[in-house]
């Protein structure tokens, strides 16, 4: 058989990560690799290699399909070769662009994928895996992956990311550190010295926060998530003990609020009060269902509800339907209240104002607190600073559904009346 070589020549410091997987050692691991240290032009390179060597199936994830688009299948490195470029031609049997896959010659497929697309897998059988930038992809997809690899002892996996914050996967380091089937590694610029100093200092001096840096180049934990809405106060939430088990009280009726989604996630919170408790019992999200699925789940979950809390856009006729979705929850007997529309930045701060109140489940609402922790602004790089708006990501739907719950709880206490008319026009719709 004809040797390829593949026109990548790792740096000293990518070694110990490249070696530990490709000589079977590891089937594990973890990279927390500064910015600009190459992550995954030596992780594409991998997965290229163990591509060659073994027929099989291979996942690229990033974070959106969209950035995996623009990171590696339209992406290039510093000096202008593709990522794609690295595939030897002669190798390459087809590539598609939707989905985005290339077929070898000896029959592996490697594919991209976004982890806000993560159901696309199941029922797979992979080889090999990278989880590009993990700390910012949907927890929920290495949920869904983990019993795909758990009995395919040949399969591996490589996380890698710069840190954001103490979530999901500061919780996934933390248990590889203390397992031996792991390897970890955590490099700063400070291990690689690929960054200069004065590079550093001159991106302070533009502008980009002493956090940023830390974060960034020097892989600090420490930060919390940058520009989050919420990681203070779920943090207090931990800290005081509000995240626990908690029983479901018979006596006293639950009120589900809703966040909808038609191609994306719709979740649904089930809470009850309890004084000026108000006890997150339970959480469900899921996509691709209509809305009997989402009826079926009320029902089968026997809980004695009082109320279903909806969107404003729970009103709008559906065509596959006929009906609204206002129409097909009362249809199914429930009561169902309406959330007015108002402006995303208003009902943030009244989350921020009644979390003091909240309680969660520790074990069904697990997704739902790393969610919380990760919704955070938009990011501008070119002007250093966050937007005013939410990052729409993975953590965005759980997060809406709890805006909701706010709104709902003070139009409990408040009749406040939003101008609709005005609020479109404020908030572009």
């Amino acid at each position: 058989m004809e040797t390829i070589e593949i026109p990548f020549k790792p740096r000293d410091y990518q070694l110990p990560l490249l070696n530990a997987i490709d000589s079977g050692e590891y089937n594990r691991a973890i990279a927390v690799w500064h910015r600009r240290s190459g992550k995954d032009l030596a992780l594409w390179n991998l997965i290229i290699k163990k591509a060659l060597i073994k027929k099989g199936l291979y996942y690229y994830f990033l974070p959106t399909y969209e950035q995996a688009r623009k990171v590696i299948y339209d992406g290039m490195t510093y000096d202008g070769t593709r990522f794609l470029d690295y595939i030897p031609r002669i190798a390459i049997q087809s590539k598609t662009t939707q989905p985005m896959k290339i077929t070898l010659k000896n029959g592996s497929i490697v594919t991209l994928i976004g982890t806000d697309n993560y159901d696309a897998i199941r029922g797979t059988n992979p080889t090999g895996i990278v989880f590009s930038e993990a700390a910012f992809q949907n927890p929920m997809a290495w949920e869904v992956v983990k019993p795909i690899v758990k009995f395919n002892k040949e399969c591996w996996v490589v996380f890698n990311s710069t840190p954001n914050g103490k979530n999901h996967f500061y919780d996934l380091l933390m248990m590889a550190q203390d397992n031996d089937n792991w390897f970890t590694e955590i490099l700063t610029v400070d291990d690689t010295k690929i960054v200069d100093k004065e590079d550093i200092e001159a991106e302070r001096k533009e502008g980009t926060t002493e956090e940023m840096i830390q974060q960034e180049y020097y892989c600090s934990f420490d930060i919390g998530a940058l520009g989050s809405y919420y990681a203070n106060l779920v943090k207090d939430a931990k800290d005081q003990d509000r995240i626990c088990r908690i029983n479901y009280q018979t006596g006293i009726p639950v009120d589900t609020y809703w966040d909808l989604g038609r191609n994306d996630q719709t979740n649904i919170g089930f809470v009850q009060q309890v004084g000026k408790e108000i006890r997150v019992i339970d959480f469900y999200e899921n996509s691709g269902y209509d809305i009997g699925h989402f009826l079926d789940i009320l029902r089968d979950k026997k809980y004695r509800y009082d109320k279903v809390y909806l969107p404003h856009d729970a009103r709008q006729e559906r065509l596959e339907a006929k009906k609204s979705i206002e129409d097909q929850v009362r249809e199914a007997g429930y009561q169902v209240e309406i959330i007015p529309l108002s402006p995303i930045p208003t009902g943030i701060q009244q989350l921020r104002k009644v979390f003091p109140n909240l309680w969660f489940d520790s074990e069904k609402c697990g997704h739902l607190i790393r969610c919380l922790e990760n919704y955070h602004k938009e990011y501008d790089e070119k002007a250093k600073v966050f937007k005013q708006t939410p990052k729409h990501d993975w953590s965005s739907h759980s997060a809406d559904m709890m805006r909701y719950l706010a709104m709902g709880i003070r139009e409990q206490d408040t009749a406040t009346e939003y101008d609709y008319n005005k609020i479109v026009e404020e908030i572009g719709l």
